[in-house]
């Protein structure tokens, strides 16, 4: 029980038995046979709407057995103790059984948290009756001895999950009697032996009072106070005090603190209510949230449901059907939630999201997953506890304020503002309840006003906008003036995300493009998406805006500087507005995509050729990414490739932005400093080709351009010294690498030359791309990519990027970029590793494995999976494509799987042992996915191009991947413009399922 002060008495089960009798020195009371004493409360179906309550505990039996249990055992006061625990717990466990196989039959939530709290009350009732007429009789008449038990907290709103705890407070008279401690510990001592997790206090009515003044939570959680039995007088004294001496004058103070409270609340979780594993009481659009209207309603209106904030105007029977309905959503989803996880839990973690979807009746179905329509109904859920908990509390806000003092602002706006629209202090208001219906334009107007003049939106305005939302009909969507003022919003040079985002929590941006309401709540169920498709939207035009304003400069320097020469500012706006638009479809999001931005375009007022540009950007959303992380930006057939599809540099610049906008808004611990530098690198090799293009001799003059710039950074060398390491490496090293690098490789291969060392290793941190940057100088020979990416994962690395080259002496000059390996779920790790001793130990696992001192398959079976259990809950199909269009001198060989530690090092190694030479690598991970890109040669440095023996290859390196788990191996459609592996349709699977039941069929018969 949050911030009550808890009693003395002792937990420990042995003080407290003691100080329920033999502590006094005294023989215990003689029991009596009367166990159901008229001072419990009946119980009341109408109370807890809870049917059939003898099932759930039966007070008729449980008193016979109490009476019978008192006559056997007196005066033996163990065998009573022990026989009274044993009823207890019996009657526990038929009243939880009998409350889940109703849950397991289809009872909602609201029946199931009511019940709970049925059984509660009556165990409770029937303890604190036995116990005060059996063990401690009445010596007091007058009533003065005795004490009232109040149910308080969740307990007392009656929202009692299966494994809630129970919370109490012990309601004292003023003069605390001995009698009274031991009836206390009595209960205590029953309760904490049936195993249910008590939170308790006890006060008398002034101390309670006394503590409700100085904390906030103690004053709520009285505030739901309610009576179980005992002395009901002291209760009815202590609620009218309560009212009279706390709640009385103090609404503005009650309000302020709940407020505050909530907002740290989310601040502390996120402050947003689509997270990979949502905590469904405590986060963003969570029980607490309805908790916290409950409780400002009942503190300020003195009600004792929603329902009476209606004839208080403050909801209307609409919205408290919405309220009701969220509420038996969410409470049904806890009890599963505590069901599935077997103890009190209340994050929806990935682990039990599709069990506890299949189990609310959530299936697959084309082009979805079961477990996404689960979580897309959870979170527009969320969104509608979003919208009433703002609404009321705004409501409440401007209720409780006073008039603004600078009302010049009203005056100074009013010439700008068109008829029907006001300004109230900082508040843009309209004028009448049919100011909608009479313009539907309005409904556009009013969130472009608000932002235009920076003005938040009244609650009264932002409620009629609810209730007009049946105005946006097909005739508003093609309106010019309404497509216009949209447009407006979106490309506002001020903050468009805050007023997309109130269009979006008011339901208006659904409507309006209905394409955007499919995407609203939809959720990818990966550990690489972080937001649904909505919010990572608008949380990238909110980016897209910070780095047009230069706020972002820093950390995005290109884009900054591109951004500001773009011919189209809207082109881009709607780009990102439309690029994730078709997911969820069951098809290629960006090909679906294109589709409609060809569609919507025209309607916000873009021409041809703008609308031609959006749906090619939408088309090709993902090509930079996919080019930067997965192909070889040295080779130049990469570039060729990329370049014919781009074309132009207006739309290489676009796609460039685009591009960061897209990673950045997909969760805050995406982007890094490789990935920007990948880019940076992409977009100035295909702006060279695009601006002129690479010819042979502009090749030659690079390499020579190389070297020279080489040569100006080592004037202390010999010339000696800098012809040997000029003459070591082929053209493609010095095409491949900037000139920092060539100094710092030349400086590793002289020091290994002049003291004939086996093995150099060096690491460098690269802090502009988060990487460190480690060289390995050694003979070449096969196999020796697969034991250093063994010895970097057992040192706690991720390869991001390997470049491999073989020098002119046979030696092997090898380069990998390595970051930490980062857990996604928890938001850490994934950047480059500088600590001195991991440093150090990552130099000596490289230095043992290529000596022969290490055991690498042994070291790497042992070493625990750094990425949380809860990943496997994921079904990641596995998938190996072989390409040789993708460059003239490489096969390019990319894998798609489920990560695991000694991935790399197992695939490495196959690829080996097929006699493959690896010349380059990529390594992408999207939370539990990987995908590694291989470019490889045979052994006689060819492309490979035998049928038979790429089918070797692909199925070598295909069962290298583990299967254990149950996931689809190559069965998969997969389009490389795809940011995940899409599976196999519902109804593929079907029809397989039943030919092999027609064919088992078939043999049984013959």
């Amino acid at each position: 029980m949050g911030g009550v002060k808890k009693s003395t008495v002792p937990k420990d089960k042995k003080s407290a038995k003691k100080a329920t009798g033999k502590a006094t020195g005294k023989a215990p009371a003689k029991p009596t046979a009367k166990p159901a004493a008229k001072s419990a409360s009946p119980s009341n179906s109408k109370l807890y709407n809870v049917p059939r309550q003898r099932a759930v505990f039966d007070r008729r039996a449980m008193g016979k057995a109490l009476g019978e249990i008192a006559a056997d055992t007196a005066p033996d006061e163990a065998a009573l103790r022990a026989g009274l625990l044993r009823v207890f717990k019996a009657a526990l466990k038929r009243g939880n059984d009998e409350i889940r196989a109703r849950f397991e039959d289809g009872a909602s939530g609201t029946i199931i948290v009511r019940a709970h709290s049925f059984l509660t009350d009556q165990l409770i009732r029937t303890l604190l009756d036995f116990v005060e007429t059996s063990l401690f009789p009445v010596a007091d008449k007058t009533g003065q001895d005795n004490l009232c038990l109040v149910a308080v907290g969740g307990y007392g709103r009656m929202e009692m999950a299966p494994f809630s705890d129970v919370d109490l407070l012990f309601l004292l008279p003023p003069k605390r009697s001995k009698r009274s401690d031991k009836v206390l510990e009595a209960v205590l001592y029953v309760l904490w032996d049936l195993g249910l997790k008590v939170g308790h206090a006890t006060r008398t009515a002034d101390e309670c009072l006394a503590e409700a003044r100085k904390d906030q939570t103690i004053r709520t959680t009285l505030l739901e106070s309610r009576y179980l039995c005992g002395e009901k007088k002291l209760y009815r004294e202590f609620r009218t005090r309560f009212q009279r001496e706390i709640a009385t004058g103090t609404a503005t103070e009650f309000i302020d603190a709940k407020l505050a409270e909530r907002n740290q609340r989310h601040q502390r979780l996120g402050d947003t209510r689509y997270v990979l594993e949502p905590n469904i009481k405590e986060g963003k659009g969570g029980l607490r949230d309805l908790q916290t209207l409950f409780w400002i309603a009942k503190y300020v209106h003195r009600v004792d449901d929603v329902e009476g904030l209606v004839a208080k105007g403050m909801l209307r029977a609409r919205e408290v059907q919405i309220f009701e309905k969220a509420r038996n959503f969410l409470l049904t989803l806890r009890c599963h939630l505590h069901y599935v996880a077997g103890r009190a839990e209340e994050r929806l973690t990935f682990d039990v999201q599709a069990e506890i979807g299949r189990r609310m009746g959530y299936t697959d179905h084309a082009g979805s997953h079961g477990v996404e329509r689960f979580m897309k109904h959870y979170f527009l859920v969320a969104k509608d506890v979003g919208d009433l908990t703002r609404i009321f509390c705004a409501a409440l806000e401007a209720d409780r304020k006073n008039p603004p003092r600078l009302n010049w602002r009203r005056f100074s706006l009013r010439k700008h503002l068109p008829e029907g629209f006001g300004v109230e202090g900082a508040w843009l208001t309209v004028s009448s309840s049919k100011f909608f219906t009479d313009d539907p334009v309005n409904l556009i107007r009013l969130f472009e006003l608000a932002e235009r003049f920076k003005l938040d939106i009244h609650p009264h305005a932002l409620r009629k906008v609810t209730r007009s939302l049946a105005r946006i009909d097909s005739a508003l969507r093609k309106n010019k003036e309404a497509n216009r003022l949209f447009v407006e919003i979106l490309t506002s040079r001020k903050t468009p995300e805050i007023a997309l985002t109130r269009m979006n929590e008011a339901g208006v941006l659904g409507r309006f493009i209905p394409d955007f309401g499919r995407v609203v709540a939809q959720m990818q169920h990966d550990m690489y998406h972080v937001y649904t498709v909505d919010e990572h939207t608008i949380r990238a035009i909110g980016i897209l805006g910070r780095i047009e304003r230069g706020d972002l400069e820093t950390d995005h320097p290109l884009s900054s500087e591109v951004v500001g020469k773009l011919v189209s500012r809207r082109v881009l706006y709607v780009a990102v507005l439309l690029h994730d638009i078709a997911k969820g479809r069951g098809g290629d999001h960006s090909i679906l995509g294109a589709e409609v931005a060809m569609k919507l375009c025209p309607l916000l007022g873009l021409d041809g050729a703008e609308s031609e540009t959006v749906a090619w950007l939408v088309r090709h959303h993902l090509l930079m990414s996919h080019t930067a992380f997965r192909r070889d930006l040295s080779d130049p057939m990469t570039v060729e490739d990329f370049a014919s599809v781009v074309q132009s540099p207006e739309r290489l610049r676009l796609l460039l932005v685009l591009t960061v906008v897209d990673i950045r808004a997909v969760g805050p611990t995406v982007w890094n400093g490789w990935k920007a530098a990948l880019l940076r690198e992409l977009y100035y090799i295909a702006e060279e080709k695009l601006t002129g293009g690479v010819t042979e001799q502009h090749r030659e003059a690079r390499i020579e351009r190389a070297k020279t710039d080489m040569r100006a950074r080592l004037k202390a060398w010999t010339k000696k010294d800098v012809a040997q390491i000029e003459a070591l490496g082929y053209p493609v090293y010095w095409l491949s690498l900037d000139t920092d690098t060539h100094v710092r490789h030349a400086g590793i291969m002289r020091l290994a030359l002049a003291d004939d060392a086996q093995v150099s290793v060096d690491a460098e941190v690269d802090k502009e791309r988060d990487v460190t940057e480690v060289t390995i100088y050694t003979a070449d020979h096969p196999g020796l990519f697969s034991k250093i990416a063994g010895a970097i994962a057992l040192a706690g690395g991720n390869i991001l990027d390997a470049r491999i080259f073989t020098m002119t002496n046979g030696m092997a000059l090898d380069s990998f970029s390595v970051q930490e390996i980062g857990d996604w779920a928890r938001e850490e790790g994934g950047h480059a590793m500088t600590d001195k001793g991991k440093l150090k130990a990552l130099k000596k696992h490289i230095e043992k494995a290529l000596t022969g001192e290490g055991h690498l398959e042994k070291a790497l079976a042992a070493r625990p999976h750094t990425l949380p259990g809860r990943t496997r809950a994921f079904s990641v199909p596995h998938r190996v494509l072989i390409e040789n269009s993708f460059s003239k001198t490489h096969t390019v060989i990319e894998i798609n799987g489920r990560d695991r530690p000694g991935l790399l090092f197992d695939l490495t190694k196959a690829m080996t042992q097929l006699g493959l030479q690896i010349s380059s690598a990529k390594i992408s991970t999207y939370g539990e996915r990987v995908v590694d890109v291989f470019y490889v040669k045979d052994v006689f440095g060819l492309k490979i191009e035998s049928e038979s023996k790429l089918k070797n290859i692909h199925d070598a390196v295909l069962e290298v991947i583990p299967l254990a788990l149950g996931e689809p191996a190559d069965t998969a459609e997969y389009n490389y413009a795809s940011e995940t592996v899409e599976p196999a349709s519902k109804v593929t699977r079907r029809r397989k399922q039943s030919s092999a039941a027609r064919a088992a069929r078939k043999a049984k018969k013959t």
